[in-house]
């Protein structure tokens, strides 16, 4: 795993918590925060456990002090509040991305979860692509819930990404 791959994987996901941001904007404040029965319930739901996991990771890996709640536990009530601590994450993460090095990626981290309180020890790489990976599962999920909403993110592969790599 290089630097590389985890700063192309930050600068997607930036690319689709604003397409997906857009999208829920041009929802209400009722709609968004309506129980659909998703794993979060609603919307509002999804964009706060997407906004924990970034928080928890960066915690963990980049030794931020970011303030979360439980888990499954609301962070921001507020949309707009809600957006702009997701932007400025998303601005954490790419910088913390930027600054990867290959011997960092080797190493561990040490963590104690808080969905069972164990402790763990894990390679960095491993738990880098965890960030990324835990991301993209919850915003498709989130994804289906805007088009069942009527709303259309546009398309989401990497390749379409606005600055992908070409060889």
């Amino acid at each position: 795993m290089s630097p590389d791959l985890y700063q192309t994987l930050a600068r997607y996901s930036h690319w689709m918590n604003e397409k997906a941001g857009d999208a829920c904007a041009r929802l209400t404040d009722a709609e968004r925060k309506e129980d659909r029965g998703a794993f979060f319930g609603s919307v509002h739901g999804a964009l706060n456990h997407l906004l924990y996991g970034d928080r928890a990771w960066m915690n963990r890996l980049a030794g931020r002090n970011y303030e979360r709640p439980p888990v499954g536990e609301e962070i921001y009530a507020d949309f707009d509040a809600l957006r702009a601590a997701q932007r400025e994450i998303d601005a954490d993460i790419l910088g913390w991305t930027s600054k990867l090095t290959p011997n960092w990626l080797k190493g561990s981290t040490t963590w104690v979860s808080g969905v069972d309180g164990s402790e763990r020890t894990q390679p960095n790489w491993f738990l880098t692509s965890h960030l990324f990976n835990h991301q993209t599962h919850h915003r498709g999920q989130l994804t289906t819930l805007l088009t069942q909403l009527g709303q259309d993110v546009g398309v989401t592969d990497l390749p379409w990404m606005p600055d992908a790599p070409s060889a």
